[in-house]
C-alpha cells in the first residue's frame, strides 16, 4: 500500500480496520502513516516524503520521489505481492500501478483521482493502471462502469468516523474553550506547502475577526510537530504572534466539532467540515506559477468538495488572489451570524452525510479479498 499524506493515511486505516481481522497474518507494507501503523502496517519510507503539492513544488522534489518509486517498484516486482493498493496520490501511484499490473500483480486504487473535476483524460491511464477502482462518491461509480473499469462504491470513510449528531459542548470542554463565546476553527492544511501559502492570510483574517469581536475564540489544529513549527515560524515572520489563537496538536475533528464556523483549505478537510454540519469558508493559495497553469485545467466552477457534491456554491470559495484576509473574514462573519444560513447548511450537510454513509471498512476489505481471490 502507498498513501501519500494525512488524508490518505486515514482512508487506508479505515480499510485496514476491516481487512486486518480477515487476514491477521498478512504482511502489509509500503508507504503510510501512523493510523495505518495501528493495524500492523510496516513503513518502508516516511509518508512525508510524498506530501508535496503544486506543480513546481513537486518538480523540486522530483528526483527524490522518483527514486523512492523506483526502489519500491523493484522491491515489489521481486516480492510479487498478492495485491498492490495505491491510496490517493495518483501522480505517484498510477505509474507504479501500470508497471506492477504489467508484471501480473493485481492493482487497486482507493479513492478516484478527480477526473470529474480536471484532467479527465487520465481515465485512459487509469484503465491501464488499475485492476479495480474503489470510489468514495456515488456519482463516480458510473464514470468507471462507462469506461469498462471494475469499480466498487464503498462510501466515504469519514461518513462513518464522524457522528451524525455533533456534541459541540463536549468538544469545547475538551479544548478548554469558554462556552459563552463563539468559536472559529482555522485549518490552513496538513501539507507543508499548504501551510506555507495559506497561514499568513488565514491568520490575518483571524486578526480582523478578533479585532471586530474580542471574545471570539480561534482554534488552529496542526497535523504534526513539523507543521506546528513551520506555522509558528510563519506567524512570527508576519508579526502576527499577537493574534489570540489556541494552537493544538492534532485533534482537528475536535476543533471542527467545537466551532461555530470554519475557515478551511480546500481538500478533504472541507468534506470533514461538511460532515460535522458546520458553516465554512473554503480558501486556497499556492505558488503563483502553479496557479497560472492549474486555473485553466478545471471542468467545474467549484473546488471545494461540499460544493462539488451539491452542484452549487453552498459555501463561499476564495482562491489565490481572491483569498484576501478581508474577504475571508467578512465571509466567516456572515457564517457566524446568519441563523437561517446555518440551519440550511446543517440540513443539506446532514443529507450529504446519509448519502456517503456505508460500511466502508467492510465493503472495501471485501473488494480487496475478491481481487486477491481472482488471481
Amino acid at each position: 500500500m502507498v498513501a501519500g499524506e494525512t488524508s490518505g493515511d486515514m482512508l487506508a486505516a479505515r480499510m485496514l480496520s476491516g481487512l486486518r481481522p480477515r487476514i491477521p497474518d498478512a504482511r502489509i507494507h509500503g508507504i503510510g502513516g501512523p493510523r495505518m501503523a495501528e493495524y500492523g502496517f510496516i513503513n518502508d519510507w516516511p509518508m512525508e516524503k510524498l506530501s508535496v503539492r503544486g506543480l513546481f513544488e513537486v518538480l523540486r522534489h522530483y528526483r527524490e520521489i522518483s527514486g523512492i518509486r523506483r526502489q519500491l517498484r523493484e522491491q515489489l516486482l521481486n516480492e510479487k505481492p498478492d495485491v498492490f493498493i495505491g491510496v490517493d496520490a495518483p501522480d505517484f501511484n498510477l505509474d507504479l500501478e501500470i508497471e506492477l499490473r504489467q508484471a501480473g500483480i493485481p492493482t487497486m486504487h482507493y479513492i478516484s483521482p478527480s477526473i470529474w473535476a480536471w484532467r479527465g483524460g487520465r481515465i485512459k491511464k487509469i484503465a491501464r493502471a488499475v485492476s479495480h477502482m474503489l470510489v468514495v462518491f456515488p456519482f463516480e461509480e458510473q464514470i468507471y462502469r462507462n469506461a469498462g473499469i471494475p469499480v466498487t462504491y464503498v462510501g466515504h470513510p469519514l461518513a462513518q468516523v464522524i457522528p451524525l449528531e455533533i456534541d459541540t459542548a463536549a468538544a469545547r470542554e475538551e479544548l478548554g474553550l469558554d462556552p459563552r463565546f463563539k468559536v472559529v476553527a482555522i485549518l490552513p492544511g496538513s501539507r507543508m506547502s499548504e501551510i506555507k501559502y495559506n497561514t499568513e492570510a488565514f491568520i490575518r483574517a483571524a486578526k480582523i475577526l478578533t479585532d471586530r469581536e474580542p471574545n471570539l475564540q480561534i482554534v488552529v489544529p496542526m497535523a504534526g510537530n513539523a507543521q506546528r513549527s513551520y506555522y509558528i515560524q510563519l506567524v512570527v515572520a508576519a508579526k502576527l504572534e499577537g493574534v489570540p489563537v489556541l494552537l493544538i496538536d492534532g485533534r482537528s475533528h475536535t476543533a471542527i466539532a467545537a466551532a461555530d464556523a470554519v475557515l478551511v483549505a480546500s481538500g478533504t478537510a472541507s468534506l470533514e467540515v461538511a460532515l460535522f454540519k458546520k458553516p465554512m469558508v473554503i480558501a486556497y493559495k499556492m505558488m503563483e506559477a502553479s496557479w497560472q497553469i492549474l486555473k485553466h485545467m478545471g471542468y467545474q466552477p467549484w473546488v471545494g468538495l461540499p460544493n462539488i457534491l451539491e452542484g452549487e456554491f453552498v459555501v463561499p470559495e476564495f482562491l489565490q488572489s481572491a483569498a484576501t484576509p478581508e474577504a475571508m473574514a467578512e465571509a466567516i462573519w456572515t457564517q457566524l451570524n446568519d441563523d437561517v444560513l446555518q440551519n440550511n447548511l446543517k440540513d443539506r450537510f446532514m443529507a450529504m452525510h446519509h448519502t456517503l454513509l456505508r460500511d466502508t471498512a467492510g465493503v472495501s476489505a471485501q473488494a480487496v479479498l475478491d481481487v486477491i481471490g481472482q488471481r
